[in-house]
C-alpha cells in the first residue's frame, strides 16, 4: 500500500474513533437526561418546545449560510477567510434573534398556544451563542483534532444535564428543556474557544468571504431544504393533531436520531476531511470511497435491524408504558433514517468532487418526493384509532419510508456518475452487511418473544445478533471488520 494511503488510513480512523467517543458520549447524556426528562414532563410539554425548535432549526441554517461546508471543501483556509465567516454568522444571528423575537406571537398563532412566545424567546438565544462555534469546530475538524471537539461536547451536555434534570424534578415543565439547551451551549461555547486556541482578527473581508459564495450558497439552499424535508413533519403535526400528537412525534424523532443520526455525524465527519484531501487523485478518491461504502454498510444495517427489533422492550424499561404510541413512529423513522445516512454519505463524496449544483438538484427533487408524500397523507394526520394515537402520523411515516427508497435511489446513481464508478461496485460493498442484518432480524424477533421481562428481552437478543453479526463476517472474510478490530486492539497490523 502507497505511504500516503497507509498514513491517511490512521489519521481516518483516528478520526472515526474520536467521532465514535464523541458520539458515544453524547448519546450517553442525552438518554440519561432523556429518560429522565421523558418521565418528568408530559407529551404536551415536550411538543410546547419541539414547535419552538421547528424555527430554531431554520433560523440556524441562514446563521451558517452553507460557509461550514465550503470552509471544509476548501484545502487551506487563511486566518482571514476564518476570521470573517466568524463575523458574519455572529452578525446574522443577532439579527435573526431580533426578528425572531418580534415573530414570536405569530409562531404561537401558528400553532395555536400562547405559552409559545416566551419559551421561543428565550431558546432562540442560543443561536447567538451557537454562532460563535461554527469556525472553532470547523477549525478543529480541518485539522482533524476531533479529540476537543468530543470534550466541549461532553462539557456542554453534562452542564446542560445538570440544569435540565434539575429543573425538571423541581416542576418547570417545558422550561426544563429551555434552560438545558441554554447551558448546554453556553458551556460548549466556553470549551471550544478555551480548547481550539485560536483567536479571530479583528477584521473582515468583503472578498475572502465572496470567494466562499459559490460553495456556499448551493450547499445553503441544499441544507435549508434539508432542514425544511427534517422539520416540515412537525410544523404540521403541531398545526393539525395538537401538542400532545407533536409530544409523541419529538420524542420518538429525537430517540431515532441518537443512534441514526449520530451514524451520520461521525461518518460525515470523519470523511469529508479524507475525501477533500484526495478530490483530485481519481484512483485514491474510489478506492477510499469503496473502504468508506462497506464501512458505512458494516455499521449502518445492523444499527437499523437492532433498534427496530428492540424498540418495544427498551422503551418499557426507560418509560413504562407512556410513550408506547411513540413506538411504531420510532421504528418508521430509523428505517427511513437507512436512506438518509446513505445519501448523507454520498453527498460527501459529490461535495468532495466540487458538484455542489448537483447535490443541490437532488435535495430539490427529494423535497419534491417528500412533499407529494406529505401532501397526500395531510388527510390522516389528526385521525386516531382505539388505542393507538398516532395512527395518522404512521400513515405519513410509511409514504416518507417511500419517498426516501426512491430518492435514496435517485442519489445512488448520479453518485455513481459523478465518481465515474460503477452502480454494481456500490451494490457490491453494500450487499453482504445488509443480507447478514436481514437474516438476524427475525432471529431477534423470536428470542425477544421468548423472553419472560423487558431487560431480557432487550439484552438476550442483542448479545445473540452481536455474536451471529461479527462471527458470520469473520467466516466471510470481512475485511472491514478486521480492520476495525485490528485499530480498536492495536494491532501491528493497522499501523503504518
Amino acid at each position: 500500500m502507497h505511504d500516503d494511503d497507509r498514513l491517511l488510513k490512521v489519521r481516518t480512523a483516528g478520526t472515526i474513533k474520536w467521532n465514535l467517543i464523541d458520539r458515544v458520549s453524547t448519546q450517553v447524556l442525552y438518554a440519561v437526561t432523556g429518560i429522565v426528562l421523558a418521565r418528568e414532563l408530559s407529551q404536551e410539554e415536550f411538543g410546547l418546545v419541539g414547535a419552538a425548535l421547528v424555527f430554531q432549526a431554520f433560523a440556524s441554517l441562514f446563521v451558517d449560510s452553507g460557509f461550514a461546508s465550503a470552509l471544509i471543501q476548501r484545502k487551506a483556509p487563511t486566518r482571514l477567510d476564518y476570521s470573517s465567516v466568524l463575523w458574519f454568522n455572529v452578525a446574522v444571528a443577532v439579527a435573526l434573534y431580533i426578528i425572531l423575537w418580534f415573530c414570536a406571537p405569530a409562531i404561537a398563532r401558528f400553532y395555536g398556544d400562547g405559552r409559545i412566545v416566551d419559551i421561543s424567546r428565550v431558546l432562540f438565544l442560543s443561536l447567538i451563542i451557537n454562532s460563535t462555534t461554527l469556525v472553532q469546530t470547523n477549525i478543529l475538524m480541518k485539522k482533524m483534532v476531533v479529540s476537543k471537539i468530543a470534550i466541549s461536547n461532553a462539557t456542554g451536555l453534562t452542564a446542560g444535564a445538570v440544569v435540565g434534570i434539575a429543573l425538571a424534578v423541581s416542576g418547570f415543565g417545558a422550561w426544563a428543556i429551555v434552560w438545558q439547551t441554554l447551558t448546554l451551549a453556553l458551556a460548549k461555547a466556553l470549551s471550544l474557544w478555551a480548547l481550539a486556541r485560536w483567536m479571530p482578527l479583528i477584521s473582515f473581508s468583503r472578498a475572502a468571504l465572496c470567494s466562499y459564495l459559490p460553495v456556499a450558497m448551493r450547499m445553503s439552499v441544499t441544507s435549508f431544504l434539508s432542514v425544511l424535508f427534517q422539520n416540515i413533519y412537525s410544523m404540521l403535526v403541531g398545526n393539525r393533531a395538537g401538542m400532545t400528537s407533536l409530544g409523541y412525534y419529538t420524542q420518538s424523532d429525537k430517540w431515532s436520531k441518537m443512534s441514526i443520526a449520530s451514524i451520520s455525524q461521525t461518518l460525515t465527519a470523519s470523511f469529508m476531511p479524507v475525501l477533500s484531501e484526495v478530490q483530485d487523485q481519481p484512483a485514491r478518491f474510489a478506492n477510499i470511497c469503496s473502504r468508506f461504502n462497506r464501512f458505512t454498510s458494516y455499521i449502518l444495517f445492523p444499527m437499523t435491524v437492532g433498534p427496530i427489533v428492540l424498540v418495544e422492550p427498551l422503551f418499557h424499561i426507560l418509560f413504562g408504558t407512556k410513550w408506547d404510541p411513540s413506538i411504531i413512529l420510532f421504528q418508521l423513522l430509523i428505517l427511513r433514517g437507512a436512506f438518509t445516512v446513505l445519501c448523507a454519505v454520498y453527498n460527501n463524496y459529490l461535495l468532495a468532487l466540487g458538484r455542489a449544483k448537483t447535490i443541490m438538484r437532488l435535495e430539490v427533487v427529494r423535497d419534491l418526493v417528500a412533499i407529494v408524500a406529505l401532501i397526500a397523507t395531510l388527510p390522516y394526520l389528526n385521525v386516531e384509532t382505539a388505542g393507538n394515537p398516532t395512527w395518522g402520523l404512521s400513515v405519513m411515516l410509511w409514504w416518507q419510508v417511500a419517498a426516501s427508497l426512491l430518492t435514496w435511489l435517485l442519489m445512488l446513481v448520479m453518485t455513481v456518475r459523478a465518481a465515474k464508478a460503477s452502480l454494481w461496485s456500490y451494490l457490491r460493498d453494500m450487499l453482504p452487511y445488509l443480507m447478514l442484518s436481514v437474516v438476524i432480524a427475525p432471529l431477534m424477533l423470536w428470542v425477544r418473544d421468548a423472553m419472560p421481562a423487558a431487560w431480557l428481552a432487550a439484552l438476550t437478543p442483542a448479545v445473540l445478533a452481536i455474536g451471529f453479526y461479527m462471527g458470520a463476517n469473520a467466516l466471510l472474510g470481512s475485511k472491514i471488520q478486521k480492520e476495525t478490530l485490528d485499530y480498536l486492539l492495536r494491532r501491528k497490523s493497522s499501523r503504518p
